[in-house]
């Protein structure tokens, strides 16, 4: 079936210039002057996406995206702004725009954004759902979680989600991408405070061979990689004043240049940041651009903390332990376990919770964690309270001096990475050994990916 898309617009050189691109595309198109004749038209066909100028004769293209969005919230719409009016193209975005571009039109993004709106499903995540949700729990906070992430995949517009460190962002964001309509495109995620500042601006933009020392080849940048899909910048917060600056313009004109470079790339992301961080804070105290924060939190979700769903606790305990099996052996777990957990704070939330049933199910003897295996704080569980010493949590007795100093290093190996995030750089700075080290010793321990 033929594709047809709405153009509202009082040009009557741009009208014809839209008819005939979407033509050269197979798409038909209706084209009208006024919000009243597209109110009109919308109620007399039936359009795969609307495209409407800003400034029109009887209204203004906002008004057009609210009345979409409450009339027919399943059509895309997409705006036409003038050059350089970015506030009134993020306050499109706001009230629910897919995308928007800026005249005078190019072509290419043209073609592009209207590939993309017209490959979202008709019905916001009913006709292709995710066979194995990503973000588990049943709880009315996560339930609401997931619906917005079935209405923010529709669009193009930055995407900002905070909360607490382990509750998901990455997940969420993952989510966000499957369901839209970039899901066939990379997923490129990138922790911005893992970056040496020197190398930022390659990281992200690329370069040219010769550009600086060491630059032996030209070099892809992430916005390359990610190109028509989605670019994630957890922490966010962590990039650097200057680094603020670039990302600031790639997101305004769409467009990168690789370091060494002249000349500048057209670059089609979708990008979604998250911090655990408060970024209005950091905006007040002068660590974040304001003008950046406004352009990255265009639509935002707060990932609710694992305090705040307790009753996802034993759904997510489950789900843990099935990916944890031992040699096709099922993992289980005491009632004074699960009692346990559902009683402890977790400071570190989801991604606490799964790496407690890691160490116990290591620790754990016949597959079976019981309570003491979890090694929970229960009076506070607070991750800042000092933990009695090593030897002290040792419950099972001691056969052979190597067999207890084992134990003792998997405890140390084991603490160290659940504080680094799992991450096996940072473990091993913090215990003063080599990398190379920490993963000799993860894999002589069984501890191993």
């Amino acid at each position: 079936m033929t594709k047809t898309v709405l153009i509202i617009d009082d040009e009557l050189d741009l009208r014809q210039l839209l008819k005939l691109t979407l033509a050269k595309m197979g798409i038909g198109a209706i084209a009208v002057e006024t919000v009243a004749d597209a109110k009109v038209e919308l109620k007399q066909h039936i359009f795969d996406l609307c495209l409407t100028d800003m400034r029109l004769p009887d209204g203004n293209g906002l008004d057009l995206v609210a009345y979409v969005q409450k009339h027919y919230p399943q059509l895309p719409i997409a705006v036409l702004t003038a050059y350089g009016n970015v506030e009134l193209a993020v306050e499109a975005l706001k009230l629910g725009a897919f995308d928007f571009l800026s005249k005078p039109i190019e072509l290419s993004r043209l073609r592009s954004m209207i590939t993309n709106a017209l490959s979202l499903p008709s019905t916001a995540g009913a006709d292709d759902p995710l066979k194995t949700p990503l973000l588990l729990g049943e709880s009315q906070l996560m339930q609401h979680i997931r619906q917005q992430i079935s209405k923010v995949a529709r669009s193009q517009a930055p995407m900002f989600i905070s909360g607490e460190s382990g509750t998901g962002k990455e997940l969420a964001a993952r989510s966000i991408h499957q369901q839209s309509p970039r899901a066939k495109k990379l997923f490129v995620p990138i922790n911005c405070g893992a970056i040496a500042s020197n190398l930022m601006e390659s990281e992200f933009f690329g370069h040219q061979k010769g550009s600086f020392t060491g630059a032996i080849e030209d070099k892809q940048g992430l916005f390359q990689a990610a190109c028509g899909g989605t670019l994630f910048l957890d922490e966010v917060a962590d990039l650097p004043l200057a680094m603020q600056v670039k990302l600031l313009r790639a997101i305004q004109e769409k467009r990168i240049r690789p370091v060494g470079s002249e000349s500048e790339i057209d670059v089609d992301v979708r990008l979604i940041s998250a911090t655990h961080k408060n970024l209005q804070d950091a905006v007040m105290e002068g660590t974040f651009r304001s003008d950046l924060f406004y352009r990255l939190n265009v639509i935002d979700i707060h990932m609710p903390s694992l305090r705040q769903r307790p009753e996802d606790i034993e759904l997510l305990t489950k789900q843990f332990l099935q990916a944890l099996k031992h040699n096709g052996n099922t993992i289980r777990l005491s009632s004074e376990a699960l009692d346990a957990l559902g009683h402890y704070s977790f400071p570190g939330n989801v991604r606490e919770l799964e790496n407690i049933l890691e160490r116990a199910a290591t620790l754990c003897e016949n597959n079976y964690i019981e309570a003491a295996d979890l090694k929970l704080n229960l009076d506070s569980g607070n991750q800042d309270q000092i933990k009695p010493p090593l030897f002290a949590q040792q419950s099972m007795p001691i056969n052979s001096l190597d067999d207890h100093l084992e134990e003792v290093e998997k405890e140390i190996l084991l603490d160290t990475l659940e504080q680094s995030r799992w991450n096996k750089t940072e473990a091993a700075k913090k215990l003063g050994i080599s990398f190379r080290s920490i993963r000799y010793r993860l894999q002589k321990l069984g501890l191993n990916d």
